[in-house]
């Protein structure tokens, strides 16, 4: 697969029998339809494996805002997380999946005491 991001190739890392493409030039992974929800309720060391891309790198490419499917090629849509709306990926309109830059899915399954707190209010 090619990245969606950079257009660099993207390798197979897997968790827990879940396969996930990882971008091999800036660490965005793609997640298929399920696999995100799959892996964001088992954090024992999923970020660590999966996640190894550089947060710095991830934040640059964040700034694209016109990311294409890498399955059907249509424009994903912009996608903030619920608990945590300084997250924003991008997932597919027609339900393919859902690109997070390097950094951001260790970001989702880490919530600090202030992202529970924020839930309450």
């Amino acid at each position: 697969m090619i990245c969606p991001k950079c257009s660099g190739e993207t390798e197979i890392t897997s968790y827990d029998e879940v396969r996930i493409d990882r971008c091999t030039n800036c660490g965005g992974l793609w997640f298929e339809s399920g696999e995100l929800d799959a892996l964001r309720k088992d954090t024992w060391m999923a970020d660590y494996v999966i996640d190894s891309g550089d947060a710095k790198v991830g934040r640059q490419y964040n700034r694209i805002e016109k990311v294409l499917c890498p399955e059907c090629g249509v424009l994903m849509n912009e996608e903030f997380d619920a608990d945590q709306p300084h997250i924003m990926y991008e997932t597919c309109p027609s339900g393919h999946g859902a690109f997070l830059d390097a950094g951001e899915f260790t970001d989702l399954v880490h919530k600090t005491f202030w992202d529970r707190f924020k839930r309450i209010g």
